[in-house]
C-alpha cells in the first residue's frame, strides 16, 4: 500500500511541473487551480523548472474494504523569473480514498477559504483617539523572519486553530513591534492575552475591518495595488466577492518583476504569489484589500 501510495503522490505532483494535462486522481477543482497556476506562471514569463516533494501519513482507518489515509505532503516549486530562481513552499494536509487496495479519490483537508463562512456577523468596534500618529516602530524584517520560522509550524506560546491563517499573521505583526490595543474585549482593538484574544486576532473578515477603522494601536494605510506593498505588509482576500473576507497573507518577497510573494497559514504556504489564483478557493469575482502597515517612521 506504501508503494502504491507514494507512486500515487508523485503522479500528482508531476501536474505542477508538467501541466494540467498529466491527468491525476486530483478532482476537478484542483487540476483547474494547477491549470490557472501554470497560465499565471506563463504570463509572467516564469516557469517551475524543478519539484521536490516529501510527505508523511498522519493517519489510517480502515472500514471494511475501504481506507481513509491522511497524509502531509510538502510540495517545494523552484520556480525561474526571468533571472531570479525562488522556491515556492506549501504544505498540505490531504486524504485518500482506496477500496480493495485501489486509490479512488485524493483530496485537500486543509483548504484556503474555507473558515470564517459567518465572518460577517462578527462585528468590529475601534478605538478612537485624538493622537496624532503611531508611537511605535514596526520592525518589517523581524516579522518576516517570523513568518519564515512558522510559515510550516505552529508556535506553541499560541492557540493553534484549525483556519490558522490570521492567528498566524497577527503573531507576525506582533513579533515585528505591532502593539496590542482592545483588551479585555473581544471585538474591540487587536490583541492576545493569557488565552484570549480579540476576533480581530484570528478571524480574518474581523482583521480586515479593523485596519480600515482603527485610529490607536497598530495601525495601516489602505493602499491601492499590490505593487505598494512592502516586506511585512498584509493582503486580504474575499474569494467569492461579496465582502466576507475569508484568508490573510503576509508579504514576505518579491518575484522577477517585484510583485509580491506571500507567506500564509490554513494551506501553509511560504513565497507564494500573492494573486492566489492557484488556489482552489479563487474564484473570478476575487477581491482584494492591501493594507501597509505604518508606524511613527512612515
Amino acid at each position: 500500500m506504501l508503494e502504491k501510495i507514494k507512486n500515487h503522490v508523485e503522479n500528482c505532483m508531476e501536474c505542477y511541473l508538467n501541466g494540467p494535462e498529466v491527468r491525476s486522481l486530483l478532482r476537478n477543482d484542483e487540476m483547474d487551480a494547477i491549470e490557472r497556476k501554470h497560465e499565471s506562471l506563463e504570463k509572467r514569463n516564469a516557469k517551475i523548472v524543478k519539484n521536490i516533494v516529501d510527505g508523511k501519513i498522519i493517519n489510517e482507518e480502515q472500514y471494511e474494504n475501504r481506507a481513509l489515509v491522511d497524509y502531509v505532503v510538502t510540495i517545494q516549486h523552484v520556480i525561474k523569473h526571468k533571472e531570479q530562481f525562488y522556491i515556492e513552499e506549501n504544505m498540505q494536509t490531504r486524504r485518500i480514498v482506496m477500496e480493495d487496495e485501489d486509490i479512488i479519490d485524493d483530496y485537500l483537508l486543509n483548504r484556503d477559504g474555507l473558515g470564517n463562512l459567518k465572518a460577517k456577523n462578527i462585528t468590529q468596534e475601534f478605538q478612537r483617539d485624538t493622537r496624532q500618529g503611531p508611537d511605535y516602530i514596526y520592525d518589517r524584517m523581524e516579522a518576516v523572519r517570523y513568518a519564515e520560522r512558522w510559515w510550516n509550524d505552529f508556535n506553541p506560546a499560541y492557540q493553534k486553530f484549525e483556519n490558522d491563517c490570521t492567528n498566524y499573521i497577527s503573531q507576525c505583526l506582533h513579533a515585528g513591534g505591532a502593539p496590542m490595543t482592545g483588551q479585555p474585549n473581544r471585538s474591540n482593538g487587536w490583541w492576545y492575552q493569557n488565552d484570549q484574544w480579540s476576533y480581530s486576532w484570528t478571524v480574518a473578515h474581523a482583521l480586515r475591518w479593523y485596519f480600515s477603522g482603527t485610529k490607536s494601536g497598530l495601525l495601516a494605510r489602505e493602499v491601492s495595488s499590490a505593487d505598494q506593498l512592502m516586506k511585512g505588509d498584509i493582503i486580504c482576500y474575499d474569494f467569492n466577492g461579496d465582502d466576507n473576507w475569508q484568508h490573510t497573507t503576509i508579504v514576505t518577497g518579491r518575484d522577477g518583476e517585484g510583485e509580491p510573494l506571500v507567506n500564509a497559514h490554513t494551506t501553509n504556504s511560504r513565497m507564494r504569489y500573492w494573486k492566489y489564483d492557484d488556489s482552489t478557493a479563487w474564484t473570478p469575482n476575487i477581491k482584494y484589500k492591501f493594507f501597509h502597515i505604518i508606524d511613527k517612521n512612515s
